[in-house]
């Protein structure tokens, strides 16, 4: 079967599946082998990438209570990153005694990851937590390790990437390895309910979704040029939101959470996406994002999904998801990605008297309880496994950000059989390396330009 239409294939399947598991894969695995975190049942932990977000996954893991749990090893490319994780971490007491790193196994360095892995036995645990254009690189490590795995959203960057996480996760479901991915809104369990009842007609048929993601600026998806002196590597590691090969940029990054939980509501992955964006008030910012986006993506039966996002300051602001069905309207999230505080109305208007369900407050943290989940998994020997979804999830985002950068109506099977990956040989880099994208003698960095560039997001 040629490559193309393999991809139209998965595609396909994709599309038929959706959104049918409504937050994780918990089937019961029969034939397939335990894979287990040791007969003393304490289950122990790597750090892979020790920014915010990897120090916040660690604090969730370690604080799931149905089991002895140890971080036992870090790593990052930056020791002032791993130290200021470690020392945040040693500040919890809620964790006392969990926080069991070394100083010999904190490794520094691109092939730190190994290293650490290296001190996990088959059936323990491993955050991959750093940039996500590494991510299939560390994801095959684990799986050689026959090592459970979290990792951080986005899984892909660019359409070969998400082809080769696909391939790359069919070893790890024979392994029947557990692995998570950090779409936690999935997790939500009033998201979970508004899902039961939206599948169940209770909003009518579902025509048309919303969401928004309009801020100020957001991590570091506007970059100053690389200081004189400093190692261009490292400086765009530190900045990873604002280039592409890294993060995904700021769409990547920053919208799929209201793109992936929109999807869900609707049960189905869209077919297309056109959209439209600009570059604001750049004073002498060089990174590759735009600074607003405007995403139309459609499914296959023409329902349509529009997603907003925006990164400049002094602008209102909104962070949320709707449904519009037949019957009325459902609010997905709220505001941020917590309290969901999901609702159903009568009708399109957002009235209290409209107001048919609510799911009653206070919620528990979703962030914690795709930790509760995945934990349950190992120790139940569950099978579990969310990377299909998760690399789906990111293939999207990747699809309307593409639409945006290029001005072209992108498809799926377009973006399965993409060509443009951003960083074919970041596997071999290491802290000596030149940067897969370097500036030019100005000092900036290849961008976007929509309808001149049309078969790649920058030349």
């Amino acid at each position: 079967m040629a490559q193309s239409e393999k991809n139209s294939s998965s595609r396909r399947e994709f599309l038929k599946q959706g959104g049918r598991a409504a937050a994780v894969t918990t089937i019961l695995a029969s034939a397939a082998p335990k894979v287990f975190a040791g007969e003393d049942n304490t289950i122990h932990l790597a750090l892979v990438g020790c920014g915010g977000r990897g120090t916040g996954a660690a604090l969730n893991a370690l604080s799931v209570d149905n089991g002895p749990i140890q971080l036992i090893a870090m790593a990052d490319v930056m020791e002032k990153r791993l130290s200021d994780s470690h020392d945040h971490m040693a500040s919890k007491s809620e964790i006392a005694g969990k926080l069991a790193v070394p100083e010999d196994q904190k490794f520094i360095g691109f092939d730190a990851y190994k290293k650490a892995m290296d001190c996990l036995r088959p059936g323990d645990i491993v955050i991959l937590t750093t940039p996500p254009g590494f991510r299939w690189v560390h994801y095959t490590y684990a799986i050689e390790k026959g090592l459970n795995v979290f990792m951080e959203k986005p899984v892909t960057v660019d359409g070969p990437t998400s082809v080769r996480m696909l391939e790359i996760n069919k070893l790890a479901m024979a392994k029947n390895l557990k692995v998570g991915v950090g779409l936690m809104c999935r997790h939500c369990e009033a998201r979970q309910e508004l899902f039961d009842r939206i599948q169940n007609g209770e909003i009518g048929d579902v025509s048309m979704l919303r969401a928004y993601r309009m801020a100020g600026p957001t991590g570091s998806a506007a970059v100053g040029p690389c200081p004189a002196g400093k190692n261009e590597l490292l400086y765009q590691i530190a900045n990873f939101h604002g280039f592409l090969w890294l993060s995904g940029g700021a769409v990547s990054d920053f919208l799929i959470h209201n793109i992936d939980e929109s999807c869900w509501m609707k049960n189905a992955w869209p077919v297309r996406a056109k959209a439209i964006g600009g570059r604001h008030y750049r004073g002498d910012n060089v990174d590759q994002n735009f600074d607003s986006y405007a995403i139309e993506y459609t499914f296959e039966d023409g329902a349509k999904l529009f997603v907003d996002g925006r990164t400049v300051p002094g602008c209102y602001g909104e962070f949320a998801s709707y449904a519009h069905g037949s019957k009325g309207l459902a609010v997905i999230s709220s505001q941020a990605h917590t309290p969901a505080k999901s609702r159903i109305y009568k009708g399109y208007n957002l009235d209290k008297a409209n107001q048919l369900w609510a799911y009653p407050q206070p919620e528990n943290n979703p962030y914690q309880l795709e930790w509760n989940d995945l934990i349950a998994a190992v120790r139940n020997n569950h099978s579990y496994n969310e990377v299909e979804r998760g690399t789906m999830a990111s293939l999207v985002t990747s699809m309307g950000r593409m639409a945006a950068h290029t001005g072209q109506v992108i498809t799926l099977d377009e973006m399965m059989n993409c060509e443009h990956e951003f960083a074919p040989g970041i596997n071999k880099l290491t802290l000596g390396s030149a940067s897969p994208l370097p500036a030019n003698d100005q000092g900036k960095y290849p961008i976007p330009y929509p309808g001149l560039v049309k078969n790649r997001e920058y030349a």
